[in-house]
């Protein structure tokens, strides 16, 4: 990380002013994975974050923390599960055009839709101007992305993250109608996989990501892959395009005969 950062006892204070964190190895085991507390939340701040693995989640009144969980909550696009309700809701609501999917044509109200959901066990939400701000900015430098799902000129559902090299950091999403924020998933790992990326990092275990596939890597394991994949060469890039899902889709079956 940076051996600027004097060694002692996790969680961390860190100065705004300096953009370093302390070794992943050192995060707290209870609360798990919080290392740091302070720092900022600009975009250096968050893209150097993210490369190392640490990522940003606090309640509204709280200072900014940083965690690095262990373990750590993986998507490998090709263990992907689509169970048969949703290949269902994937035919009748995608595939038959009543809902469309987007990426990248409404960035800033799916950050607002993510910041307004109601999350169990929060009081809040860590998606603050601050971070809606800086969020926009790294959308208008080609690395944070979104995707929509419509229902004609609804927004009803959708998620956005971050893309460094070949890794998709997901962050948050939302859903205003059943299965959007799934069929929203759905269409990102589609689209991902036809690009080369292997891995969404879903941060922590959660049932709704689990029952789609995601898994648990011990933080070494996911440090390994992170280096790997975040040096992929991947030029940061709008997304800006309403895809052909049907062609999509079919080549993701092509790869994969169960989905």
């Amino acid at each position: 990380m940076n051996d600027s950062i004097e060694i002692g006892q996790a969680p961390f204070w860190l100065s705004p002013e300096n953009i370093a964190f302390p070794p992943s190895e050192l995060a707290l085991d209870e609360p798990d994975g919080l290392l740091a507390i302070g720092g900022d939340l600009t975009p250096q701040w968050l893209l150097h974050a993210y490369k190392n693995g640490i990522f940003p989640w606090f309640n509204a009144d709280d200072p900014i923390l940083w965690w690095t969980p262990n373990p750590r909550s993986v998507l490998k696009i090709k263990n992907l599960k689509i169970s048969r309700s949703l290949r269902k809701s994937w035919r009748d609501k995608v595939l038959s055009g009543k809902y469309k999917i987007t990426l990248d044509t409404a960035f800033q109200s799916v950050m607002h839709n993510c910041a307004s959901i109601p999350r169990k066990d929060q009081d809040g939400t860590w998606i603050n101007h601050k971070m809606i701000s800086s969020y926009l900015q790294l959308h208008l430098h080609g690395y944070a992305h979104s995707v929509e799902v419509w229902d004609g000129d609804q927004l009803i559902g959708g998620l956005y993250g971050l893309a460094i090299g070949k890794i998709f950091f997901g962050e948050s999403m939302f859903a205003h109608k059943t299965d959007a924020s799934k069929l929203a998933l759905i269409a990102i790992c589609f689209q991902l996989e036809e690009w080369g990326f292997e891995w969404i990092d879903t941060q922590v275990e959660t049932s709704h990501l689990s029952s789609m596939g995601a898994t648990l890597l011990a933080r070494d394991a996911f440090e390994v892959g992170l280096r790997y994949f975040t040096r992929q060469p991947f030029p940061p890039k709008s997304w800006d395009f309403e895809l052909d899902w049907p062609s999509v889709l079919d080549a993701f079956r092509n790869r994969h005969s169960d989905a």
